[in-house]
């Protein structure tokens, strides 16, 4: 196995493993999404009428926040279909909210979208015990998108010294291949959190491109 390709894999596995995968981070709003892990754990729970499930999407703290709603929930489902509805909506947002804060981050509504290609295969690597397909396919893809960025900066540098202009188009591409190839390694190297979204911590010195 060539070096490159190694490096990739290592990055990837580090990744797929909970330490995150680099901005934009395509796990921040599964827990927002409708169909996502936390509104699942939450749907059956109110069919067994048992909060147990739920407590373990929030911070110890907040179990006394997810009690009470919960017994809210209970209380209003039984009036009718439309009480039901509105009763599951409500503690689904209570559950997602003060799931995302407990972590440091913002809630911004439930999202009705399904998750990435990306997510919906960690779900199934959980679900099935294995995750080979998705080391490939992510893999396929960070591959893929380092191998772009680099043919297409490395052309460029060809012919960086034949005008400004042309000086610039290697400079901005240079920036985005570095940046990107980067972000794939702090993202390799930095626990993973909804802490962490939007912004990443480098640990020791770090080649940054402006």
């Amino acid at each position: 196995m060539k070096p490159g390709s190694t490096l990739v894999q290592a990055l990837v596995m580090a990744c797929i493993l909970g330490l995150g995968f680099g901005a934009p981070r395509f796990a921040a709003a599964h827990c927002d999404t409708l169909d996502g892990p936390v509104i699942t754990t939450a749907r059956a729970a109110l069919e067994k009428g048992d909060v147990t499930p739920t407590l373990k999407w929030v911070q110890k703290d907040d179990e006394a926040a997810i009690r009470e709603a919960f017994q809210k929930t209970l209380a209003v489902r039984v009036k009718g279909p439309e009480a039901q509805s509105l009763a599951d909506m409500y503690f689904f947002e209570t559950l997602v909210r003060i799931h995302r804060a407990g972590e440091g981050a913002p809630y911004t509504g439930l999202k009705p979208t399904e998750p990435g290609p990306a997510v919906a295969g960690a779900d199934e690597a959980l679900a099935t015990g294995s995750v080979d397909g998705l080391v490939a396919t992510v893999t396929a893809d960070v591959a893929e998108g380092i191998k772009i960025r680099f043919t297409r900066t490395l052309e460029l540098k060809k012919h960086a010294g034949e005008s400004v202009e042309k000086g610039r188009e290697f400079v901005e591409s240079y920036v985005d291949f570095v940046h990107h190839v980067e972000g794939l390694h702090e993202a390799a190297t930095t626990p993973g959190s909804h802490q962490a979204e939007g912004e990443v911590k480098p640990k020791g010195e770090e080649h940054h491109v402006h």
